[in-house]
């Protein structure tokens, strides 16, 4: 992904590494992909070839339907009460990376307060992988993701983990409601020692 691209679109509270990660993990790579599923069964729908199209079978489907839209499957229902209120924006790439990263470091500050707000750079990646896992399925521990309150708060001291973030997912920053430039942490190298993927199932 470009990173002109991501710098000008993509939700200030998530660095580069972590967006390229997340719309790589929940996206098909194509700005007017629109997936519908009822039941928890993928609804076949005519694949559009402009926004116009796909504004149409996202319309058709939103109420009645999980539709999914867009670079990162943004969920097109969050936040309308009627399909009329649905704008042509919510596919346009940029539109479509920003909402998606805001909601997604939103969901990321959710799962980092369940763990308790670790310091350690070493969870980061189960972070990460149960915010993905969140996205995807819309609820965390019983929750609602996509409607829930943000939590705010930071998921590392920038003193506890190193500079080395290359190839690894970055933070997400306090509430971006509060509109303020985030500090710049950093995340570490450091691989999981302890394999945590499905703890947050448990009850």
């Amino acid at each position: 992904m470009d990173a002109a691209f991501i710098a000008e679109c993509a939700d200030f509270s998530l660095k580069p590494a972590i967006v390229e990660q997340f719309v790589s993990a929940v996206g098909p790579g194509d700005p007017l992909a629109v997936t519908v599923k009822a039941g928890g069964r993928l609804i076949l729908v005519p694949k559009p070839k402009t926004p116009d199209e796909a504004m149409e079978v996202i319309r058709q489907y939103v109420g009645q339907a999980v539709v999914r839209v867009g670079l990162t499957q943004f969920p097109a229902g969050v936040g309308v009460k009627d399909a009329s209120e649905l704008k042509p924006d919510l596919i346009a790439p940029c539109e479509n990376l920003r909402m998606g990263t805001k909601m997604f470091s939103k969901i990321m500050r959710i799962v980092s307060k369940w763990y308790g707000n670790p310091t350690s750079s070493e969870v980061l990646p189960q972070i990460f992988e149960d915010a993905v896992y969140a996205w995807n399925t819309g609820q965390f521990e019983g929750q609602s993701v996509f409607q829930a309150q943000d939590p705010g708060g930071t998921i590392f001291d920038r003193k506890e983990v190193s500079s080395d973030a290359a190839d690894k997912p970055a933070d997400a920053t306090p509430s971006q409601s509060e509109g303020e430039p985030s500090d710049e942490e950093e995340v570490g190298s450091a691989g999981i020692r302890v394999d945590l993927s499905r703890i947050g199932g448990q009850k």
